[in-house]
Formats: structure tokens, C-alpha cells, sequence
């Protein structure tokens, strides 16, 4: 089951009131089949600990590095993920679709 909105929010304020770095990831706009809505959310903290998601498969790897840089750096970045459809399955973008995600320390 995924975690809900409301779950991933109260994490990071949660983790930021333990003194953790937290960043949040959110899918800002999709093309084509994407697994994860826009407005879907992942949290992370400065370890890597996460709890929500934006796609899944690879992309949710490689946003949880994202995010872990954005605490470190203090800078919001976007990020896109986009695959030929041989690859898609493989990154977990089914069908070849493209996905655009906002990754923000939060302060």
C-alpha cells in the first residue's frame, strides 16, 4: 500500500523537528504512461530513508540520491526521467513514459 499524502508530509515535518535534513520530491508534470500522478510525493532524509513514491523502479533510486544532494547543496533542482519503450519496464516507467519531478531541501 502506498503511503498517502498526508503520511509523507507529517514525515517530513516529523523528521525535520528530529533535527534530520529532509528533501521532498514531487512529480511536477507527466507525458504519456507514468506509474506515479502528478502531484504524487517522496520524502528522504540526509541517510537516504524514504517513505512515499514518484515512480518507482530506478527513477525512485536516483530521486533519493537527488534528494540527499539537495539537503547537502541546499538547492532545489527538477529532474526528468524519460525512456524508449525497449527500456521502460526496466526503470519502471511502463510504456515509454516521461516524468518531470521538483526535489526541495525543506527548511
Amino acid at each position: 500500500m502506498l503511503s498517502t499524502d498526508n503520511d509523507i508530509l507529517a514525515a517530513a515535518e516529523t523528521w525535520r523537528r528530529e533535527g534530520r535534513g529532509v528533501a521532498l520530491a514531487t512529480v511536477i508534470e507527466t507525458w504519456g504512461s507514468a506509474p506515479r500522478p502528478v502531484g504524487s510525493h517522496l520524502v528522504v532524509d540526509g541517510e537516504g530513508n524514504f517513505l512515499g513514491s514518484v515512480s518507482g523502479g530506478c527513477v525512485e533510486g536516483a530521486v533519493i540520491t537527488e534528494g540527499v544532494e539537495a539537503i547537502a547543496d541546499g538547492h532545489p533542482r527538477v529532474i526528468e526521467f524519460g525512456v524508449a519503450d525497449e527500456t521502460a519496464w526496466r526503470v519502471g516507467l511502463s510504456c515509454g513514459g516521461r516524468i518531470r519531478v521538483f526535489v526541495e531541501p525543506v527548511t
